[in-house]
């Protein structure tokens, strides 16, 4: 049941972006060579927009107002957003690849995450936490080296698809995280209903952004 309510969700958030890629954009996320933050944003399944519409989007725009004194750039990962197989594997091995090419050309750069849906899944492997068997979820395939690590500043995550499976964010990066998960919200609550819950986080947006300006 739970993988059916979790299918009919990212569809219905398919057929959302449908109707909302002709909405106003959000902010435009602004690139800068080695700037104080990097936000690194993996859109949920089908999701429109730039970083993303529910998310990425507002999120980045909430963040530049609420970091201050600071430069930011963004990224968005690069992978396919579907309901292939391999599809959040793809963006774990981006994110964590363009983790280490940054710090690599931006020594001073910190690095704030943002996963929305199966974007969750992504960054909870990105970070070594498995997203394996959760709907839309895959094995880890790499994670940011441990050297790397005081470099993320924040992890955001929203309707994150391990919660359905009973796990979290623990270990290294358990205080700099926080995790929205919406009552009712199928693809993170186990027995959820409410399949618009899953729709709902731009509302999060300037309270994930307000975590994230704490930690930088």
């Amino acid at each position: 049941m739970r993988i059916r309510l979790g299918l009919a969700v990212l569809s219905l958030l398919g057929g959302a972006g449908l109707v909302t890629l002709s909405a106003p954009a959000a902010t435009a996320a602004t690139a800068a060579a080695c700037a104080d933050i990097d936000v690194v944003a993996a859109r949920g399944t089908f999701e429109p927009g730039n970083l993303g519409f529910i998310v990425g989007d507002p999120v980045y725009s909430a963040l530049q107002k609420k970091i201050t004194g600071k430069t930011l750039s963004s990224y968005k990962v690069n992978y396919p957003a579907d309901l292939s197989l391999t599809s959040a594997a793809q963006g774990n091995a981006d994110v964590v690849n363009h983790v280490k090419s940054q710090a690599a050309a931006c020594p001073n750069q910190r690095f704030v995450l943002v996963g929305y849906s199966q974007g969750a899944n992504v960054v909870d492997n990105s970070i070594g936490i498995s997203s394996a068997g959760a709907v839309v979820g895959s094995p880890i395939v790499a994670t940011i080296p441990a050297a790397l690590e005081p470099k993320v500043a924040a992890v955001l995550l929203f309707g994150n698809p391990i919660r359905a499976i009973g796990k979290s964010v623990t270990g290294t990066y358990q205080s700099r995280t926080i995790d929205f998960c919406a009552k009712g919200d199928p693809i993170c609550q186990s027995g959820g209903l409410d399949v618009g819950a899953h729709l709902g986080y731009t509302a999060n947006a300037d309270a994930a952004a307000t975590f994230a300006a704490g930690k930088v």
